[in-house]
């Protein structure tokens, strides 16, 4: 699939930090909250996430955005990586970085979980087919194309409780009102839904902490990322072994309870 967002080189005047056309962001929480709960019922269904990022937006974003476009490290990966999808789908590529690296990781990843980042963006498109072809649209794309990139570099896994952890470690990173809130609110409803002394929350802050820790990825060149050893990677970038995460899974399983199926065991 190819993904053409029509991204121009920097200082190109038809790429305005901000298209006039885009519209105000506006804080709508009850919304957010509506979304949240059709997220629960079924945790694949992508498009609710977007909606409560929509209803959630970070105020200082456009700030972040603005001070890394503009940045001599900003404005060369704008030339270098002006859209991540073709990379990360680009298995073949991938796949000739040296055995170890992260990019070996995110191969085994993703063809595991049939997932693949052009299939992201084909169901943020569904949600909002609009394109802008601005600076923030650049700078916010990345943000959402390098999420399941973060599950590979933190080691949590796509069960709630690792969905949870990684939204944690992201607003760690970017601090959005959308990461924070789906984070503990998925947290909650885990500790509502099964009765376990699984450390749910010092899971989540434990990733929160760790996103802090870690440089911004998304700022980050991710063809140089992938090329790098993940253990030294993760070393480099202040990555930890999730330890509340494992806890709580011995935990679930103790309790007879899959981390990977709980909304199934809990209906």
């Amino acid at each position: 699939m190819k993904i053409d967002h029509k991204f121009s080189a920097p200082g190109d005047s038809h790429m305005p930090f901000v298209h006039p056309d885009r519209p105000a962001a506006r804080f709508r929480p009850l919304k957010a909250l509506h979304h949240f709960r059709e997220l629960i019922k079924d945790k694949e269904d992508t498009e609710q996430v977007f909606h409560i990022f929509e209803s959630l937006p970070r105020p200082g974003f456009r700030k972040d955005a603005r001070k890394f476009v503009e940045s001599d490290k900003g404005r060369a990966l704008l030339q270098s990586e002006p859209e991540l999808a073709p990379l990360l789908d680009d298995h073949e590529r991938l796949r000739k970085m040296p055995a170890g690296s992260l990019a070996h990781a995110y191969c085994d990843f993703m063809e595991k979980e049939g997932l693949s980042a052009a299939g992201l963006i084909a169901e943020y498109d569904q949600f909002s087919p609009r394109k802008y072809g601005d600076m923030i649209e650049w700078y916010g794309f990345r943000q959402r194309d390098t999420h399941d990139l973060l599950h590979v570099l933190t080691g949590y896994g796509r069960d709630a409780l690792g969905e949870a952890c990684v939204l944690a470690f992201t607003y760690g990173q970017n601090p959005s009102l959308g990461n924070v809130f789906i984070a503990y609110a998925a947290g909650l409803n885990m500790k509502k839904q099964v009765k376990s002394d699984a450390p749910i929350f010092s899971a989540i802050r434990e990733g929160q902490k760790m996103g802090k820790a870690c440089p911004k990825i998304n700022e980050e060149s991710i063809t140089d990322l992938l090329a790098q050893p993940l253990d030294a990677l993760r070393e480099r970038l202040h990555i930890k072994t999730p330890h509340f995460y494992h806890e709580a899974h011995a935990k679930f399983r103790a309790g007879n309870v899959d981390p990977y199926d709980m909304l199934a065991q809990t209906a």
